[in-house]
């Protein structure tokens, strides 16, 4: 299996170079290989520093996880095809390296990567969007501090005995002390 795909990559790639060769000539062709390498190496630096910012953005609750997390296989695949030589891998890879393949590729690796996948970025990406400081409803309201005990019989209170104590808790015994 391997095997196979091995061949059909050198297959491949090769086709493509004297394609490309045969086309725009081999001085261009052995250029396009030289300057496709070095796009991708800038790519691949500003690309992970822009994953890192989204992880540090995701863990603040700023950003998307499930979009970082994405953004950070396709970056990495990008940058492993970089580094296979050949000019479809090069190409691939500098695909996935441009941001805006990214975003819309983004759904697809969702999709591959199966329903658990799918049901934790969507619910990482409501989370992050979700607001927390400063907005919703005000209740108006008072604390009251007593402490209510007493028997419960299918809802109901049948028995209730005000008290200042605190209230017991599994670590605390009955005389409130612990």
């Amino acid at each position: 299996m391997y095997a196979a795909l091995f061949l059909l990559y050198v297959v491949v790639e090769i086709a493509a170079l004297v394609l490309v060769g045969h086309v725009i000539g081999v001085m261009w062709t052995v250029l396009l290989l030289l300057g496709g390498t070095l796009i991708g190496l800038l790519l691949m630096r500003s690309q992970w520093r822009r994953v890192i910012e989204g992880f540090r953005l995701a863990a603040s609750g700023n950003g998307s996880p499930g979009a970082a997390v994405v953004d950070g296989a396709l970056v990495a695949l990008g940058s492993a095809l970089m580094f296979v030589p050949g000019l479809v891998t090069s190409a691939l890879g500098l695909l996935f390296l441009i941001p805006p393949t990214r975003w819309l590729l983004r759904p697809v690796v969702v999709l591959l990567a199966g329903r658990r996948a799918a049901t934790v970025a969507a619910g990482a990406g409501s989370f992050a969007r979700a607001t927390r400081r400063g907005s919703g409803d005000v209740v108006e309201g008072e604390i009251v501090e007593e402490v209510f005990e007493g028997e419960v019989f299918e809802g109901e209170v049948l028995e209730v005995e005000v008290s200042d104590e605190e209230p017991r808790t599994p670590t605390r015994d009955r005389d409130g002390l612990p």
